[in-house]
């Protein structure tokens, strides 16, 4: 049947673009079923942030989605940021148009008065006594500064519609909590250039010196001279002191400012900004910075760091450039800064005994740096203590592991204690994170009492998820478990530290059927108090079949899947339903990591946009959350044997649900977005096991992203044929299962460009397999507006009963 297909549609040449143009179709933005609708159309629960004593709860409240009009607003993409030129915020920001604030104390929830009118709220930010919060509202124009005074729950606005945004690190509070420092829009910016319309006055050329400059496939970079001067026109910011009265005073003059970072004993302030020249391959974070160290009034006290414009590293995913990186203050000091440095050069290659040295140098940081500590793989991060004890991370991709040691900041010349070394993949084996409080400088340190400190853990086990706090001694090492979550029919999430001594936490407390609500609970009492009380908005699929099922790949691997069935399923009868079933490929180095089940059936059925649980109302089993591990273990990559894991995977789970009866394995769609659309294309190109698939937003020819992807950190030239094996558009002439294709206009993940799904589908439509091409307008990587989503759950819809169900 192949050689006829293929027959049909390369003999008539000269029709063939007559043929393509008629194949377009005109369509309208669509909706799903009801059922499915009325799981979609739902109000959203609110977004919760408390304080550090866990007193008062912030309710912020937005809507499910944007709209289409919404997302086609003026968009400016440049050098990594997409920006509405007409506001000054980043055009694709997620906007609050509510806050209430929950007194834990007496469980009440109170209005926030004088909020704007149709609020659009963002960049929330606590005063350091926590008795106010600053925030930013988008208007037509522009940008305005807010804050609420908690006290007595009023809202006030502080500035006109003249921030600027366009960059992070907008506002940031003064440590009197009397006045905030502000990002706002230059007296003095030029008018932007249409680039579109604009004459060219050139050519635009770049130049390759013969240095390596091997990096990720990048979208939204600067492309010519335009974009150069309309980037630097809408990164230039001055930097003005706002009093909570109004009063304006200017602080520093106009940059490109992208981050502010206060001491802890807000004296000091130091801000980075972005500096020419810029570049054509990498986004803005990787142009030139400095980081210059300010007294509050401005002076200058230090000119601390200078980075290079960061086009060239080297290879690998632990490669870093040299210099100072990680710039910090210390939490449990002043004003001390403190940064690492590589000591292999940033190159994994370089075989030495230490990658990193951490060093700090205290106010006015222009002595001699100390050095704390070297690590023996690259430097992650420290958690500050007391005067003698902290914490810091450091890891290695390539093994996958982590190492956690213990450290005096006191006594530089004492031994670091190394406290644990595990794969970071390891579920099962993972001791938790340490518990934090807040110090006398209002930093987030170790909680320590006396000897003793305190670690939270999810508590994954070969026998289910339970939750646990241990207490840590820090002189004897040993651990000692005070509490863990006993229930099997619900999750308790452990979320926060209250008073551990008193035995008081927040947890957050779900069932399948149970929307996710917040308790104290006192483990030394044995008791629970409900704080919030948020009602289960997907009422309608309640009584759904949900568990999680194991399995085992033909290779004896363990694997897991979450299996939902219809309501009404009769499991006497046993019907045979059509399956979904939805994955993402997870790469592993060792075995034992890749076969832990971290699906927990007590999770509340949350539907959102991407999942497939929509269709159990429409009579289909799904299998969610399928393992998908590819594992390569010693010198073996995973991506050696990528297709024959990936096909087993997919069958080994096939055949676990079709052992139980539920389905007809003639009648299986697989779905994925992203990475996950990119396994479904192999599926189907590679396996007779499905009868359709959904890619969405995927990438499907690896030689278009030569220098990595995904976890390959292995060039094109170094690994040809994995990039040629892995790619599903070199095997377009094996696709024989129907194929829908969805992907977003303005994707701006890095590999996952439009073009690579144009191509895709030119390749399928030109070799005669079934196939069909949604773009969606204005989309990024993650769709949005509300009639995107209706539409791209009713292309899916329309495609799943067509091919799978009614096969």
């Amino acid at each position: 049947m192949r050689s006829i297909t293929r027959v049909k549609y390369v003999l008539p040449l000269l029709l063939l673009p007559i043929s393509y143009a008629f194949s377009q179709e005109a369509i309208t933005y669509q909706k799903p079923p009801q059922e499915i609708l009325e799981l979609i159309d739902i109000e959203r629960a609110p977004s919760v942030f408390a304080d550090s004593k866990k007193q008062k709860m912030i309710l912020v409240f937005r809507d499910q989605y944007k709209s289409i009009t919404e997302l086609s607003e003026n968009e400016m993409r440049l050098a990594g940021l997409r920006i509405n030129p007409k506001t000054n915020i980043g055009s694709r920001t997620t906007y609050y148009n509510n806050i209430k604030l929950l007194t834990v104390d007496s469980q009440s929830i109170n209005d926030i008065g004088g909020l704007p009118n149709n609020p659009r709220l963002a960049n929330f930010s606590w005063s350091h006594d926590e008795s106010k919060i600053a925030f930013t509202h988008t208007t037509e124009l522009g940008v305005e500064l807010w804050y609420i005074d908690l006290t007595n729950l009023q809202a006030k606005r502080l500035t006109e519609a003249k921030l600027n945004a366009n960059m992070g690190s907008v506002i940031q509070w003064f440590k009197s909590d009397e006045s905030i420092l502000v990002k706002f829009l230059p007296k003095d910016r030029k008018s932007l250039i249409d680039s579109a319309n604009a004459v060219p006055v050139g050519p635009t050329v770049s130049n390759s010196d013969g240095s390596k400059a091997q990096n990720r496939t990048y979208q939204d970079l600067l492309k010519n001279t335009n974009d150069e001067f309309n980037f630097e026109q809408l990164a230039h910011a001055e930097l003005i002191e706002v009093s909570l009265k109004g009063k304006t005073k200017p602080w520093l003059p106009s940059a490109m400012y992208t981050s502010i970072d206060i001491s802890p004993d807000g004296n000091y302030i130091a801000v980075t900004q972005v500096k020419r020249p810029f570049s054509y391959l990498v986004p803005y974070r990787r142009f030139p910075q400095q980081t210059d160290i300010f007294e509050t009034d401005g002076k200058l006290v230090s000119n601390f760091n200078q980075v290079p414009l960061t086009e060239e590293i080297p290879k690998g995913f632990m490669a870093e450039r040299t210099g100072k990186r990680r710039l910090q203050w210390r939490s449990d000091q002043p004003a001390t800064m403190v940064y690492a440095e590589a000591l292999d050069g940033g190159d994994p290659e370089n075989q030495v005994e230490y990658r990193d040295e951490v060093f700090q140098v205290k106010a006015p940081f222009n002595g001699q740096p100390e050095s704390l500590f070297k690590t023996k793989d690259r430097f992650s991060q420290i958690s500050w203590g007391n005067k003698n004890n902290a914490i810091f991370y450091d890891f290695w991709w390539n093994t996958r592991q982590v190492r956690t040691s213990l450290f005096d900041p006191s006594n530089l010349d004492q031994e670091v204690v190394e406290l644990n070394v595990r794969n970071y993949q390891d579920a099962y084996n993972d001791p938790g994170n340490f518990v934090t409080t807040r110090n006398a400088l209002g930093e987030d340190v170790l909680l320590i009492e006396g000897e003793q400190t305190y670690l939270i853990g999810d508590g994954f086990t070969d026998k289910g998820q339970f939750p646990f706090i241990d207490q840590f001694n820090l002189k004897t090492k040993q651990t000692e478990r005070v509490y863990q979550s006993k229930f099997t029919d619900k999750i308790e999430e452990l979320n926060d530290a209250i008073d551990l001594k008193a035995g008081k936490v927040l947890v957050k407390i779900e069932s399948p059927t149970e929307f996710p609500n917040y308790f104290i609970r006192d483990f030394k009492k044995d008791t629970l108090t409900q704080i919030t009380d948020f009602k289960n908005p997907f009422a309608s699929i309640e009584g759904i079949h949900k568990e999680v099922i194991k399995y085992q790949r033909d290779d004896g691997l363990e694997l897991s899947g979450t299996l939902y069935l219809p309501a009404d399923y009769d499991f006497e009868a046993k019907p045979k339903l059509p399956m979904i079933m939805w994955a993402y490929p997870t790469e592993f180095k060792d075995k034992n990591s890749a076969s832990q089940n971290t699906n927990n059936p007590n999770e509340f059925t949350y539907p959102y946009y991407g999942s497939m649980i929509y269709w159990v109302t429409q009579g289909y089993a799904i299998l969610d959350d399928a393992s998908f591990p590819i594992v390569g273990e010693g010198e073996e990559e995973p991506n050696d044997t990528f297709i024959k894991q990936l096909v087993a995977n997919g069958k080994a789970a096939i055949d676990a649900v079709d052992k139980l009866g539920y389905i007809d394995r003639q009648r299986v769609g697989v779905a994925g977005h992203s990475y996950g659309a990119f396994m479904t294309a192999n599926l189907l190109s590679h396996s007779d096991d499905y009868a359709a698939g959904i890619a969405r937003s995927g990438a499907y020819n690896r030689t278009l992203t030569p220098f990595g992807f995904q976890a390959e950190e292995r060039s094109y030239w170094e690994a040809p044929e994995i990039y040629y094996n892995m790619s599903p558009f070199m095997h377009s002439d094996k696709m024989n299962q129907p194929l829908l294709l969805i992907h977003g206009e303005a994707d701006n993940n890095s590999g996952t460009y439009p073009l690579q799904t144009e191509r895709y589908f030119n390749a399928l439509k030109g070799l005669g397999a079934t196939a069909r091409m949604v773009m969606l307008p204005k989309e990024s990587h993650g769709y949005r507006a509300k009639e995107s989503i209706l539409h791209v759950i009713w292309e899916q819809h329309e495609w799943l009963e067509k091919y799978v169900k009614n096969k």
